[in-house]
């Protein structure tokens, strides 16, 4: 049986989710990217139980179907461009529609619907959000950072870092680089 959890795809919540179902006596297969599977069936019990504990812990457990396919995709989106090492050659939309095993055109559609946004400014603010991470670390240039992140040049990458945080990525490390100095002064 699967369930879907709503949470960041992190060890931390990971071992949350394992915990609350070792303390119901739950056996799952899996427990990754915002699913759940279990080796038994749960009952109706159970899952309120798990829905509440869960719920404390600040994690949702989903019920909905289109909440748990939009969880999905930002599972897929998230895994793709903070926890990979090399982002994927084809096309995301391609790489999507495959993971999930369903149209694109239908993934994009829901998603807009109830996020707001499309899949594609999804992704840029979480590869903007990668950007700033890698110049926190300041172990690449910004060329290597867009050639890694597959922007077609870095003043591709540095207008949508603009549009999206309203700073120029130099700008961004220089305050990063001021605050951290005067850290040091305390």
């Amino acid at each position: 049986m699967r369930l879907y959890v709503k949470y960041m795809v992190s060890l931390r919540c990971k071992m949350m989710v394992k915990e609350e179902l070792k303390k119901l006596g739950l056996h799952y297969v899996i427990v990754d990217l915002g699913v759940v599977e279990l080796l038994e069936e749960i009952t109706a019990e159970q899952r309120a139980l798990l829905k509440a504990n869960l719920l404390k812990s600040g994690l949702e457990l989903l019920d909905d179907k289109k909440s748990i396919l939009i969880e999905r995709i930002k599972n897929v989106i998230i895994e793709m461009i903070h926890h990979s090492d090399e982002l994927p050659k084809v096309n995301y939309s391609d790489y999507i529609a495959e993971k999930l095993d369903y149209d694109y055109t239908y993934l994009s559609n829901i998603f807009s619907e109830v996020k707001g946004v499309t899949i594609q400014q999804y992704i840029i603010i979480h590869k903007i959000e990668r950007v700033k991470e890698l110049l926190i670390y300041d172990e690449l240039t910004l060329s290597e950072i867009a050639n890694m992140l597959h922007y077609s040049s870095v003043g591709h990458l540095s207008n949508q870092f603009k549009k999206i945080t309203g700073l120029t990525p130099t700008f961004y490390k220089q305050l990063r680089d001021k605050r951290k100095r005067n850290l040091e002064d305390i």
